[in-house]
């Protein structure tokens, strides 16, 4: 079985349990994704599903993905994500089969991959706290930089990584052990506790926690 599906953040809501506590939960839209392809040890030396998600006509496809769903008389997707799987689960797919949110069960962990809200070129104090400069007299044009970044004779450089002004945001970002609060199968929708990466309608991965056991 799949240990993945690609889904799509619609928002954040809140829910009540039994006990009357107030959840806060994210909705996620996963599924239904296609199997489009498949990878072998024997031909390709490792095991993978290709999926696609998100229904969409063939003219907003470059020539080699519409050639691909012509070919397998597949309707086209938007998106196109490779998942590793161990040979047994992988060979359970063929190129047509459909993968929904039933694979996965509420109370279980998960990881959410999805590409972090861009901020633009930001400096020091919004991207990473910095206190600033003095706010008093005498200081002019200098409040909100990062301060002195100069090296003594070793090593006579400014080491990698320096926290400086910069593209902040965009980035590929994965939040771990997330635990799923529901699963909705007649509506394909996830509700996981908390907040995680990106805008509303950006694309995610959902996998089973790697670091943690449901």
């Amino acid at each position: 079985m799949s240990s993945a599906i690609l889904g799509k953040k619609i928002g954040m809501t809140v829910i009540f349990d039994e006990s009357g506590n107030r959840i806060p939960v994210t909705a996620i839209q996963a599924g239904p994704c296609l199997v489009v392809q498949k990878r072998t040890m024997t031909k390709d030396q490792y095991s993978s599903i290709r999926i696609g998600f998100d229904a969409v006509p063939g003219r907003k496809l470059n020539k080699p993905d519409r050639g691909l769903f012509e070919k397998l008389k597949l309707p086209p997707q938007r998106y196109l994500r490779e998942i590793r799987l161990e040979p047994e689960a992988a060979d359970a797919y063929k190129v047509g089969d459909s993968i929904t949110v039933d694979i996965f069960e509420a109370g279980q962990f998960l990881d959410v991959t999805g590409t972090s809200k861009g901020r633009g070129f930001q400096g020091v104090v919004k991207r990473y706290g910095f206190r600033g400069n003095t706010q008093t007299r005498g200081t002019h044009e200098y409040r909100r930089h990062p301060g002195g970044i100069g090296m003594r004779e070793h090593p006579g450089r400014v080491l990698k990584g320096k926290k400086l002004p910069g593209q902040m945001g965009n980035k590929r970002v994965t939040t771990q052990n997330i635990k799923l609060i529901k699963v909705d199968t007649e509506k394909n929708l996830l509700l996981v506790h908390g907040a995680i990466p990106g805008s509303p309608g950006g694309l995610l991965i959902v996998s089973k926690a790697v670091k943690r056991k449901s």
